[in-house]
């Protein structure tokens, strides 16, 4: 199968989106589909306002528009909306061709954390991106619901997924510090409530992975805490197995893969109890959630880690990788009924240049899905 995947979060970015859609790229040309990939990588760009991690994409219309001519695929996906994902959405409405969405951020959440932009008119930008989509696909049972209350339809459930052969459990010497040791692994920003962890009155040591906007500013305002800044492959599963207790204190988040990760490791997570959590965490088997975070992070350090290790041990990528496959769609519909759309918007069908699609032989080796949240 041939598939095109349209997505604003890739390389060099490092966080959980990145490193699922990478992962699942490479899942698939393992299992010998060709996969091309439509991202800022290697394109002119501009850093996001405010977030100069992120990059957008200078002529995201063009990249797309590029990717469209030179290969007839059997399927398109659109991962975000960025500029990229909003230029694929209406080349392909242009086009009449038919693609999948997924829903991996909760943006209306971020953005009211940064700016007094109301929920409502956040998700109903969302809304008119994702209703284009023949199917969105969402991490949890939880967020499908959400969305649902929201007029978003047409949901499938994409779970998520964790690399057990390299998050598994080891050595808790790999970090010399007081113990009990609580641990938070992801982007250093406010949209996580980091804070909420960053306050806690804990004894032992309170260790941070990751890097972000806000990094610096919480090294100076919170100097007990280890940041240890990004933590790459074994270095980085060796890093979180350490912990003793694994604190997500984030309360927007669709799924949080750092708490499978955590729990690979055989370390016990403390949150609160909401989405993304409550889909993740069993209160009192694998974690403990709890509106007093404090709480939770004692309740979890009771928890012994086989438990985690038994549950995550259940997402595999594979397993992810082929329900992925099934959630897809053929973007095109019949020739007839293409032909008559787009006669009817003036628009001629792009041309088949077969030289810059290549057989899933030729395909590019999968890359290293080592990257930290």
């Amino acid at each position: 199968m041939k598939i095109l995947l349209v997505t604003d979060a890739w390389a060099p970015q490092i966080n959980g989106v990145v490193r699922s859609l990478s992962t699942i790229r490479d899942e698939l040309i393992m299992m010998g589909h060709h996969v091309d990939v439509v991202s800022p990588e290697g394109r002119r760009t501009l850093p996001c306002p405010g977030y100069p991690e992120i990059r957008l994409t200078l002529r995201a219309r063009r990249a797309v528009a590029d990717a469209l001519d030179a290969c007839d695929y059997d399927a398109i996906h659109i991962a975000t909306e960025g500029p990229l994902g909003w230029a694929a959405r209406r080349m392909c409405r242009a086009r009449d061709l038919r693609f999948t969405t997924s829903y991996h951020t909760r943006f209306p959440e971020y953005v009211r954390v940064r700016a007094p932009v109301p929920l409502r008119l956040s998700y109903a930008l969302m809304r008119t991106f994702h209703s284009a989509a023949e199917r969105t696909l969402v991490r949890t049972e939880t967020q499908r619901s959400l969305l649902a209350q929201r007029g978003f339809r047409n949901l499938e459930i994409w779970p998520g997924a964790v690399d057990t052969t390299l998050f598994r459990p080891g050595d808790k010497d790999a970090l010399e510090l007081p113990r009990p040791i609580s641990m938070y692994m992801g982007r250093v920003a406010p949209e996580k409530n980091i804070e909420a962890f960053l306050d806690l009155e804990l004894p032992g040591s309170k260790v941070v992975i990751g890097g972000g906007p806000s990094l610096e500013g919480y090294r100076r305002r919170y100097p007990k805490v280890h940041f240890l800044g990004y933590r790459h492959g074994a270095a980085l599963a060796e890093t979180l197995a350490a912990a003793d207790v694994f604190v997500f204190p984030s309360r927007t988040d669709t799924l949080g893969l750092v708490m499978l990760e955590a729990m690979a490791c055989g370390v016990p997570v403390a949150a609160f109890p909401v989405p993304g959590p409550i889909d993740v965490v069993t209160d009192g088997a694998t974690g403990a959630l709890d509106e007093d975070l404090r709480e939770a992070v004692f309740r979890a350090l009771a928890i012994p880690g086989e438990a985690c290790v038994d549950f995550a041990a259940e997402f595999s990528w594979r397993a992810s990788a082929v329900r992925f496959l099934t959630m897809l769609l053929p973007a095109s519909r019949p020739a007839q009924v293409t032909d008559m759309r787009m006669r009817e918007r003036g628009t001629a069908r792009p041309p088949y240049n077969p030289k810059a699609c290549p057989s899933p032989l030729q395909a590019p080796k999968p890359a290293s899905t080592s990257l930290p949240s």
